[in-house]
């Protein structure tokens, strides 16, 4: 996936006071550092749902929001989430938008690795059909906003805890309207 990811280590206040190899940062004592999530739309309204991939670090085998990441230092979200959203689902996304911007969390999966973030949540809009890559996602589909909703109600067992954290302030559209080139 090219180029090892480097972090931005925040402060208690959201402050940025340094960096750190991705690899690194996530153990049993995560450092508070700068993440994003993100939900993806298509044309119909639907909202991508992705299952990590048996291979990751945290989580692994846990259906979540569409992308996740970190932004690199001097890397805008924007450009952080069309990175992430090429290299683990292979498709363009367009009209970001943050969608829940003050989220911040901390979670301990099943190992003792802590996940400890301010990740902003975002939306945003593809035409495309994912072609994941194994090593982030092992499978996907596509579902309706009130459908990820009641799943989070129903199974938040089966969920990324950050998506159970931040489902309640999210507010997905049924249907986007159509953006531009969109086919009506």
């Amino acid at each position: 996936m090219g180029t090892p990811e480097t972090v931005i280590l925040l402060d208690e206040d959201g402050e940025r006071i340094g960096t750190a190899p991705k690899a690194d940062v996530h153990t049993h004592q995560t450092p508070l550092h700068l993440a994003f999530s993100c939900h993806v739309l298509n044309a119909a309204g639907q909202v991508l749902m992705t299952r990590r991939s048996l291979g990751k670090k945290t989580w692994p085998g846990v259906w979540t929001n569409s992308v996740c990441g970190h932004p690199a230092p001097g890397e805008s979200f924007e450009d952080a989430i069309r990175r992430r959203s090429r290299d683990e689902l292979g498709i363009e996304v367009t009209d970001i938008a943050p969608a829940v911007p003050d989220f911040r969390y901390r979670a301990v999966d099943a190992s003792g690795i802590v996940e400890n973030e301010v990740c902003p949540v975002f939306t945003a809009r593809t035409t495309s059909e994912p072609v994941p890559h194994p090593d982030e996602v092992m499978d996907h589909a596509w579902v309706a906003p009130d459908d990820l909703h009641r799943a989070v109600a129903a199974a938040p067992w089966a969920l990324s805890p950050w998506l159970v954290e931040h489902a309640p302030a999210l507010r997905l559209p049924e249907q986007y309207p159509p953006g531009p080139g969109d086919q009506p």
